[in-house]
């Protein structure tokens, strides 16, 4: 029988300055914000005020009780150096927050009554030590202003990153129980599928501990048995009229119910029956890079995933399964978790399949020089075996990814790029040893051993040249280039590009007051972590917003303005690789959602409300689109298409001045396979100055709008258009009397609208419904569009 050990713990520093309760799941950061005892640390600059946290040692303790000794105590996500006693006596010592530890208690535990201590080490002063023994230098991230993390098995962005608060919290997070040590148990399950004969041949190699008698494996209404032989059972079964799955977009999600029983001991998993293969081949670019489910091509429509909050505490499977709905509503069909962050838990998996989100998952290494010693190496395997082990077996999975940057992280130290060869042939040690334990881990992992990466033993600039492997592309926001510089690049397969923006009003005001609510203002800056010299990313944004638009009037409007040429932004990328499919198969956004309330990449605030770049991306990455690409004196109308079956579309192309004048242009008729296709070319004499150009597009899949400016829209006189609202509840009914350009509903609660950042035409009526968060809340709306917010 299992013993939770979850509650009535009491949580105090070294010194016995603080003590409070703390229940698990829960970080230690959370637990004193809770008993009162220190603010939010996300408020203001009160980060700064706190973190003297992770510079102690803190010690939860409790008691229970026994009837017998023989048992086990068993733990996950402990985070992350830490000493666990019972009875005074030391069980464990725990140095990587992404293992799984079966501790035997029999020579510590008593009958009755028992005492147990968990002492979560400072990481700065843990992290100091192993770098101080360290043979040669190990640099940490600029990204990271708490030090020395790279030494330890612990998220990175922990230590603070260019979008995250700098904590280094601690805590557990996973499993907290007692077990008796002789009940049967099963250790893991080893899941393979073979789509090779006739329906599906799914084999569960099952590995048992204190068992010796029949396994029986239930599935898809047959159930097989067999005997356990040395620990090990395998059992098959045919699933001959199989439901297969599929990512959203291109069919359903089936998943088939698997059940292993091995006396009191049970095991359940969901499958989803598919092929998911890596095509990595040579052509006449270079290496291509997409992936193939059931046999087909699919382009991979998407974001990045960080931690859904910077206190773990904080973190639930509801609040995580709302985001990846999100992702979904926006017709994302993957999801990179980044190799800062963390092995996210089953439930996110689960999720995933659920969904029809694939997922390219990193091993946990991000933008850092990391060890490569044998002691660090043997945690690096022992994580690497229960990640794989536990999610190996999810539809979802379409590819472990060896590390976040580190092939570039070689040439951002001095010491690295003194002595390349000493840090080169370190980092393969790391590289080989990820790659080799996963595939023993699990033979049939597909492995991509870096993003960004060229190919294999290629350890060239991966942010620069787009003709072969992943790309992650970040001139635009980082070297400051213009949205255009994304039509210069056409990446096989882009994983990361980004622009930031502020956060939505309604995030601001928690953790600011009405006085704060400058761009200068210290607590703003505070919450804009992406400071690198000389160009931090408020800079950057103003810099941006003024090359674009004439100046924003109040502080709102240069909060809705950020994200409206955030949204421009990513719009310009998607739009213009996804028409050079299938050259590029692959456009994953940095990045998905918020730790805490921040300036950004991120399409979905903080709580989850999405942000107006979110909205767009809604429509730039449906499954049906035609956009506008300039080429030299022309406009060339791509459409693209990225269901399975062919679909015809009509492509109308319309000039609106800015006196609200609009004259027909063209209309196309064109059939669209699994590809993209020009359909016309119109020369840009045809629109005059004041002009702009009005693409629409119809067909069975869906409709869209598009239009497309010539030149800076600073330059252009808008009309000064207005919008009536009638509001009936929480549905809004607009009516706009000229051309509105991302005309954009505020909600002062937290929830969503079912459209937004959308424009009007002249006449135009549009009915938008808020969902509020809160079902009870009576939210006040505000209307805002580019000529409302830029020029009265």
């Amino acid at each position: 029988m299992k013993q939770d050990l979850w509650s009535d713990w009491t949580l105090s520093d070294e010194g016995g300055d603080y003590v409070c309760p703390i229940a698990f799941p829960n970080d230690g950061i959370s637990a004193l914000f809770n008993a009162g005892l220190i603010p939010d640390s996300y408020y203001g600059r009160n980060e700064y005020d706190l973190r003297w946290i992770c510079e102690r040692d803190w010690t939860a303790t409790r008691s229970f009780e026994l009837t017998d000794t023989d048992v086990d105590l068993v733990m996950s996500c402990v985070d992350t150096v830490v000493t666990v006693r019972v009875n005074d006596t030391v069980v464990l010592e725990a140095k990587n927050a992404f293992r799984d530890y079966r501790v035997p208690l029999r020579d510590a535990a008593r009958i009755g009554a028992n005492s147990i201590s968990v002492t979560f080490h400072s990481p700065v002063e843990a992290g100091r030590a192993l770098q101080d023994a360290h043979p040669f230098p190990i640099p940490i991230s600029e990204n990271c202003p708490i030090p020395f993390g790279n030494f330890l098995r612990k998220p990175a962005c922990d230590f603070g990153w260019d979008w995250n608060i700098a904590l280094a919290p601690f805590g557990i997070y996973g499993d907290l129980h007692l077990e008796p040590s002789t009940a049967p148990r099963i250790e893991s399950l080893y899941i393979q599928q073979d789509h090779s004969g006739d329906g599906v041949l799914v084999t569960v190699d099952v590995a048992m501990a204190q068992f010796d008698g029949d396994v029986t494996m239930s599935l898809d209404g047959q159930v097989v048995s067999g005997a356990v032989a040395d620990g090990k059972c395998a059992l098959s079964v045919r699933v001959t009229d199989p439901d297969l799955w599929w990512p959203t977009g291109q069919g359903d999600q089936p998943l088939y119910d698997l059940k292993i029983t091995a006396g009191d001991a049970e095991a359940t998993r969901r499958l989803g029956l598919r092929t998911m293969e890596l095509v990595t081949e040579q052509d006449e670019i270079g290496l291509g890079f997409k992936f193939r489910v059931n046999g087909r091509d699919i382009f991979c429509k998407g974001a990045n995933w960080i931690p859904a909050d910077a206190l773990p505490g904080r973190i639930t499977d509801d609040k995580t399964r709302d985001l990846l709905v999100s992702a979904k509503d926006a017709n994302m069909n993957m999801i990179r978790v980044w190799g800062g962050g963390r092995y996210e838990p089953t439930s996110f998996y689960d999720a995933c399949d659920e969904l029809g989100l694939m997922v390219w998952q990193d091993f946990m290494f991000a933008c850092n020089l990391y060890p490569s010693d044998r002691a660090y190496l043997a945690e690096v395997k022992a994580e690497i075996y229960d990640n794989v082990s536990r999610m190996h077996h999810h539809a979802c999975l379409a590819v472990w990814c060896g590390d976040n940057e580190l092939v570039g992280a070689l040439g951002w130290y001095d010491c690295s790029r003194a002595d390349r060869d000493k840090y080169l042939v370190n980092y393969d040690r790391l590289n080989r040893t990820i790659e080799d334990t996963l595939l023993e881990a699990d033979p049939n992992a597909i492995w991509w051993p870096s993003s960004p990466t060229r190919g294999f033993l290629d350890f060239g600039d991966a942010w620069h040249d787009d003709g072969s492997g992943d790309m992650h592309f970040w001139s635009v926001w980082h070297e400051g280039r213009d949205f255009d510089h994304y039509r210069d690049v056409g990446p096989r397969f882009c994983s990361e590009f980004g622009f930031q923006s502020y956060p939505s009003m309604n995030a601001i005001r928690t953790f600011t007051g009405e006085k704060d609510r400058n761009i200068a203002n210290p607590i703003l800056e505070s919450h804009q972590k992406n400071q690198s010299a000389g160009s931090g990313g408020n800079a950057r944004i103003a810099e941006t917003m003024f090359r674009y638009f004439r100046w924003p009037e109040k502080f709102e409007d240069f909060v809705y303005l950020s994200q409206v040429q955030q949204g421009l932004a990513i719009h310009t990328a998607v739009t213009h690789w996804r028409s050079l499919k299938p050259r590029n198969m692959g456009a994953i956004i940095w990045q998905l959602n918020d730790t805490w309330p921040v300036c950004s990449w991120a399409s979905l605030d903080y709580g989850g409300d999405w942000k107006l770049m979110h909205h767009m991306a809604q429509r730039f990455f449906a499954d049906v689109m035609a956009t506008a690409v300039p080429m030299g004196d022309s406009i060339v109308i791509r459409a693209t298409n990225d269901t399975p079956a062919e679909v015809t579309i009509e492509v109308t192309m319309q000039a609106i001045g800015m006196d609200n004048a609009i004259r027909d242009l063209d209309t196309q008729l064109m059939v669209v396979g699994d590809t993209s296709v020009d359909v016309i070319t119109l020369s840009k004499e045809r629109l005059k100055a004041d002009e702009m150009l009005v693409l629409s597009w119809t067909s069975p899949a869906g409709s869209g709008r598009e239009i497309y400016t010539p030149g800076p829209y600073k330059t252009f006189d808008l009309p000064a258009t207005s919008i009536d609202v009638q509001v009936d509840g929480n549905t809004l009914t607009l009516a706009s009397d000229g051309l509105a350009l991302f005309t954009a509903l505020e909600a002062d609660v937290s929830g969503r609208f079912d459209d937004n950042a959308f424009d009007m035409l002249p006449g135009e009526t549009r009915e938008v419904t808020f969902h509020p968060t809160d079902p009870t809340a009576k939210p006040n709306f505000a209307l805002r569009h580019l000529h409302s917010a830029t020029m009265t």
